[in-house]
């Protein structure tokens, strides 16, 4: 091409001598990149007893039980069959929206607690380095333990109940959204902050009109996840008695009310797929504004 010098064939060689070095490095390290997954996965199932063959094995038992508990609908009389696989659908009905509202509140509590939390565990706001480690270790601490083990302590402090599901929810909502907040927290433009502290705005003038603007579309967005997640949680934990439909469905398992068991499984999971798409929908709005400047 016009007005292109060509390099000397001995500076040629030398480029393509260093870019197949170059790139040949690059290659090496993502095999061994590749390698060490592979190595890790291989040690991780043999630690955890992963046998193949003896999923392979044991896999028609699996499709046997999900044989047993298909819906007893037929051709002949759908109606009718139908009624009866639902029989108990009011009593589930008030179950499901008692695992509602334990999410709800469950997830009120903890986005609150991890709303305050979050400013405090932000290195770019906080100063104090002892302040913000203390509050990080206590989201750890929240969100390390599982729901579950929260919810068996308060069931035997406080004996059966959808309270025990709530303060379960919201303690390990603290440490979740605590963490994801401080994050978002700690990527704002920190401009607006420099001007109001310059200006001698106090810490919670502070925060109230240079970082709140910035950071409460994302806030909402993971608060509307996390009351996905709690949803899926508040019926797991009517498992160790914390009320609920998580409750009656162990119940129906354990009973082997196969039909009981198939009900209320596509309930709770028509109810999911409905709050997954209407918090996606809300979620979407929130972040479309951010995102587009």
């Amino acid at each position: 091409m016009p007005g292109l010098t060509k390099l000397p064939p001995e500076r040629e060689a030398a480029l393509s001598s260093l870019y197949a070095a170059s790139t040949g490095a690059a290659r090496r390290r993502t095999l061994a990149g590749f390698a060490a997954v592979a190595a890790l996965a291989v040690l991780a199932g043999y630690a955890a007893e992963v046998r193949p063959l003896v999923l392979a094995g044991n896999i028609g038992k699996f499709t046997a039980y999900i044989q047993q508990i298909l819906p007893p609908v037929g051709l002949d009389h759908p109606v009718e069959d139908l009624r009866a696989w639902y029989w108990g659908l009011p009593g589930w009905l008030a179950l499901l929206g008692e695992t509602l509202l334990m999410a709800y509140l469950g997830t009120l509590l903890g986005a609150l607690a991890g709303f305050a939390l979050s400013f405090v565990a932000a290195a770019n706001l906080v100063r104090s380095r002892l302040l913000r480690i203390l509050a990080k270790r206590f989201l750890e601490v929240c969100r390390t333990v599982p729901d579950v083990v929260f919810a068996l302590i308060f069931v035997i402090a406080f004996g059966l109940g959808p309270m025990v599901g709530v303060l379960a929810i919201a303690i390990h909502t603290t440490g979740a959204l605590g963490k994801l907040f401080s994050e978002v927290v700690e990527n704002i433009d920190m401009r607006p902050v420099e001007g109001l502290s310059a200006s001698g705005a106090s810490w919670v003038e502070t925060v109230r009109f240079a970082v709140l603007p910035q950071v409460l579309s994302n806030f909402a967005s993971y608060g509307l996840l996390r009351f996905e997640i709690n949803v899926r949680g508040a019926a797991v934990l009517g498992f160790v008695g914390a009320g609920g439909i998580g409750q009656e469905f162990l119940a129906a398992i354990r009973n082997f009310y196969y039909a009981d068991v198939s009900a209320i499984l596509v309930l709770i999971i028509l109810t999911v797929f409905c709050i997954d798409l209407a918090t996606e929908r809300v979620r979407h709005r929130l972040i479309g504004p951010e995102t587009a400047r």
